[in-house]
Formats: C-alpha cells, sequence, structure tokens
C-alpha cells in the first residue's frame, strides 16, 4: 500500500478509501486484510489481469489520440543482445516502419519475465531449454507465459590449447571431476546448463560475466562452458580450443503474455525473432 501510494504520489490512507470505494461499486472484497497485511482474494486476482489490460488499453489510446508513434518494448539477456537482437530489430523495422521497437537488455532472466508479466515489455528473448519455461533450471514464471522456440544455441567446453584435456579423444562428464569450471552466478543460464550437463563435480570458480569467463579460460585458469557465438573469434585464432565433450544445445526462446498476442505490432516482432 505504501508503494502505491508513493508511485501516485498520493496518502497511504487515500489509497487505502480509493481501494474500499471499488469494492464497494463492485460488490466484492478485492483483499483479505490481516495483522501480516493485505493479500488478493480470489476475485482480486481475476481483477489484477482486467486492470492489466484495461491500462495497457488507456495507454494505447492516450498515444493514439495525441498522434504519437507506437512503441513496443523487446527485451533480451544481456548475451544476446549483440549477437541475435540486431537481426530482430532490422527485420521488424523493415516489417512495420510505422511502430517503434525499444530494446531493453538485462543481465537478469528473472527481471525480464517479470517486466513481461506486468506489461512493461511486450515480449523478451532468453535462454532455455525443455518443454516448458524454466526447464534449463530457473523457477518457472509466476504467471504463464507463451513461448516458442526461434533457434539452437549450441555450448562449447572450452580452454586454453596448453590444457591436459585439450588433447584428449572424446569425454564424459567424469573426467572432469577435478577441473575448475569458470563460472558467473548461479542464476546465470550457463551456470544452470553446467548443472544439468557436467553435474556437481567440477569446482565452480566465480569469475564473472561471459568476456571474463572467455578471458580467463584462454589464460589457462579453468574451462568454461559458453554459447558458441560468445567464442567463436577465439576458437578460430587459437585462443581457445573446443573440449570434445558431447553437449547438448539450449533454446533461444521468445516469451509474451498471450492476452498481449493481438496488440498492433506484437505478431510482428514474433515474426521479426523468427528465422527469416
Amino acid at each position: 500500500m505504501t508503494d502505491a501510494a508513493v508511485a501516485l504520489d498520493l496518502a497511504p490512507s487515500s489509497v487505502s478509501q480509493q481501494i474500499r470505494i471499488l469494492e464497494e461499486a463492485l460488490g466484492v472484497a478485492l483483499f483479505v486484510r490481516g495483522p501480516k497485511g493485505m493479500r488478493l482474494t480470489p476475485a482480486g486476482q481475476r481483477l489484477q489481469g482486467w486492470a492489466r489490460s484495461l491500462l495497457d488499453q488507456a495507454e494505447r489510446a492516450t498515444r493514439d489520440v495525441r498522434g504519437e508513434r507506437r512503441r513496443l518494448r523487446l527485451g533480451a539477456l544481456e548475451t544476446l543482445a549483440g549477437s541475435h537482437v540486431p537481426q530482430v530489430f532490422a527485420r521488424f523495422a523493415e516489417r512495420r516502419p510505422d511502430i517503434d521497437l525499444e530494446i531493453h537488455s538485462d543481465r537478469a532472466r528473472d527481471g525480464l519475465l517479470t517486466d513481461v508479466i506486468e506489461g512493461r515489455l511486450e515480449a523478451a528473448l532468453l535462454l532455455d531449454s525443455g518443454d516448458d519455461i524454466g526447464g534449463l533450471g530457473f523457477p518457472a514464471p509466476a504467471e504463464p507465459l507463451a513461448f516458442i522456440d526461434l533457434d539452437p544455441v549450441p555450448l562449447a567446453l572450452v580452454s586454453a590449447p596448453t590444457h591436459p584435456l585439450a588433447g584428449r579423444g572424446t569425454l564424459a562428464p567424469e573426467d572432469l571431476q577435478h577441473e575448475r569450471l569458470l563460472v558467473n552466478v548461479p542464476e546465470c543460464s550457463f551456470w544452470l546448463a553446467g548443472n544439468k550437463i557436467l553435474g556437481a563435480g567440477p569446482q565452480r570458480v566465480k569469475v564473472g560475466g561471459v568476456p571474463v569467463m572467455r578471458a580467463w579460460a584462454e589464460h589457462g585458469l579453468g574451462i568454461s562452458l559458453l554459447p558458441r557465438f560468445a567464442v567463436a573469434d577465439s576458437l578460430r585464432s587459437g585462443a581457445l580450443v573446443q573440449l570434445a565433450l558431447p553437449l547438448p544445445n539450449l533454446s533461444l526462446r521468445l516469451v509474451w503474455r498471450e492476452d498481449q498476442e493481438s496488440l498492433p505490432g506484437v505478431r510482428d516482432i514474433l515474426y521479426a525473432a523468427a528465422r527469416p
């Protein structure tokens, strides 16, 4: 309640009064009020979905009567912002020059999913696997989202050419039991992929994001599991070699709220994100 009051520049008592007026008008309770705070009733949860749609429509109506250009907001993991988003942006601009596409990159997947659910983004690109959102190992979003898998994203387990495993034939996860695996944070897509593929065996060494993991691997400080597109130049130059461990692909996954799919331009994001 306090956060809402701050956002609306009102006193908390004024926000409480507005909610009670709305409850009286609807003839139902929207919140259960108790000593530990407030939580939505089933009716309040249903109204929450309607409220998002009504607010979205009000914003679009305002922009339309003012003659402002429409805009759509696409989120993407920072890892994908330089590798996959430019093609999406170019194809969307060609299809819909009348709509401005805004790109929002984020290191945190949870933030992107929350922004899609709460309507701050129309869609988001992330990495995942399996048949449902979260198959890679992260928690499923708070509300169901629609998604489509666009492209496979090959992984590469890499090391410096001088690493003892560099000249070995086909490896198995148990061969990495005592290796130093350079990682970022537990929420990182490649940390999660390492958990699924390599198990708990390798010693995790936190070093930072993709550029840092790649650089440390080039200096012989450990091995790293990264998307092949992020290490392609290093592999070509010989600064890194790919270890012979068979790896599954991740999926480049586009997610959106199904009730937003009919908005002008949203389908064009879907078409632009897909392969040409």
